[in-house]
């Protein structure tokens, strides 16, 4: 039987800078544009909704902390958006989410997405949860718009994102200092907040070259990353890192760690527009990669793969194997080392840029 477009998609998500507010807001662009109604709502609030969760003409598009209502839910696609930390979240929440992912696992109805390849293989590998799709995540039409105000001096090493422990930006900053002291003219940006704010601004007090943002819009963000040399980040297990993707599509050069999903962003770009952060955070080791990326000159990356109209017709097409009654095959195993069919999986890069 064929599935109906739905009459309305709920898509849980934040409002953080980054991260999983970016995604929420990305593809919610993205089915307005296709005449779909669309509603964003908070996590916490997905259970008030009770209605539209068991309504199969609406469909559900579950961040990872509302994968919990997957046993009552009907026509949803619950998303994994990275790996649990049991170092960071704790276990006790840890637990929670696998737990969560494995109900999924076995709902009719209920299909589970990774955005990355990263994700899916760790999620499947130490947990044993199959996940239906890989689908990484879009980038805001913002940030694909041309830079109608020409070359600008690129004068800045930055950060964008939650400050939370996860990020280690508490490990790279003494590097940055590093490598401000050594080159003449070099500050450092810092877009986001979170608990960590306070322990950053004390380890650089008195330091004028770094600036703390705040949580400004996408246009300052985007003004931000057009004046900025490197972007760095340090999550080792980033689920996918749609930072990397908004800063490098600026123009700037990225360094990250040598893990995680964000190498999935352009692989033929590590060594060149990409620089790998070592995963001992050894600070004349960081200095050393931050010091390569900063003398590094970029090259362009497709953007087709990325819109939000490609991503947005992703999901619908994950959507299209929606049964009520059990569930389509998953182009992922959930045991043993059958290989994964990149046909179907995998998103290809488009032409042009």
């Amino acid at each position: 039987m064929k599935i109906e477009t739905p009459s309305k998609v709920l898509i849980t998500g934040g409002k953080e800078v980054g991260g999983v507010g970016s995604f929420a807001e990305g593809l919610a662009g993205g089915f307005a544009a296709l005449g779909i109604p669309v509603e964003v709502i908070p996590p916490s609030r997905i259970l008030s909704r009770w209605r539209e969760l068991r309504d199969t003409n609406v469909l559900k598009i579950l961040s990872t902390t509302a994968v919990f209502v997957a046993p009552f839910a009907r026509r949803a696609i619950c998303m994994a958006h990275g790996v649990p930390r049991g170092d960071y979240q704790g276990w006790k929440k840890l637990l929670g989410i696998i737990g969560s992912f494995k109900l999924a696992n076995a709902c009719a109805g209920v299909q589970i997405v990774s955005v990355s390849h990263y994700t899916a293989t760790t999620l499947r590998a130490i947990f044993n949860i199959r996940t239906d799709e890989v689908i990484h995540n879009p980038v805001k039409p913002l940030y694909l718009e041309a830079d109608d105000e020409g070359p600008t001096q690129r004068a800045y090493i930055t950060y964008v994102g939650r400050l939370i422990a996860a990020k280690n930006l508490h490990r790279i900053l003494p590097a940055i200092r590093d490598l401000l002291d050594e080159t003449p003219g070099l500050r450092a940006c810092i877009i986001g907040d979170g608990e960590q704010k306070a322990l950053l601004q004390r380890m650089v007090s008195g330091d004028a070259r770094f600036e703390f943002k705040g949580n400004p819009d996408d246009r300052e963000v985007r003004k931000c990353l057009r004046r900025t040399k490197v972007f760095v980040s340090g999550n080792e297990v980033e689920g996918f890192g749609i930072a990397y993707l908004e800063a490098l599509m600026q123009g700037c050069i990225i360094a990250m760690p040598a893990s995680g999903g964000g190498l999935e962003i352009s692989l033929d770009k590590v060594g060149r527009s990409v620089r790998l952060l070592p995963l001992s955070w050894k600070r004349t080791e960081l200095v050393s990669t931050l010091r390569q990326a900063l003398h590094e000159q970029w090259t362009p990356i497709p953007t087709a793969p990325f819109t939000v109209e490609a991503v947005v017709r992703r999901y619908l097409e994950v959507d299209s194997r929606f049964s009520a009654k059990g569930r389509a095959p998953s182009a992922f195993p959930s045991r043993g080392h059958a290989q994964v069919d990149t046909t179907t999986a995998l998103v290809h890069p488009g032409k042009g840029s």
